[in-house]
């Protein structure tokens, strides 16, 4: 995972996508983010907080929405995911 994460610059990748992705969505759009480890999470947390207290945006996911206990029982690897989401004001 370290690997591709470091080939693929995934962090940059995501780092450029937060950058970018609150000008490019008309207001009343939404913005999702769908996370599998803390270290992608923590950006799309920050910026999310970020776009919500300058204005920007307002948090549709006051805290983090995890798959229910159901949903992990049938799909095991769901265990790990993290959904985020903001609407562009």
């Amino acid at each position: 995972m370290a690997l591709r994460l470091a080939v693929n610059d995934e962090m940059g990748e995501l780092d450029r996508f937060l950058s970018i992705v609150p000008d490019l969505v008309k207001p009343g759009g939404r913005i999702v983010v769908l996370t599998f480890t803390s270290l992608e999470d923590r950006p799309v947390k920050r910026k999310f907080q970020e776009l919500a207290r300058s204005g920007r945006a307002s948090l549709l996911t006051k805290h983090v929405v995890r798959p229910t206990d159901d949903e992990v029982s049938s799909n095991p690897p769901s265990r790990s995911a993290k959904l985020r989401a903001v609407e562009i004001n």
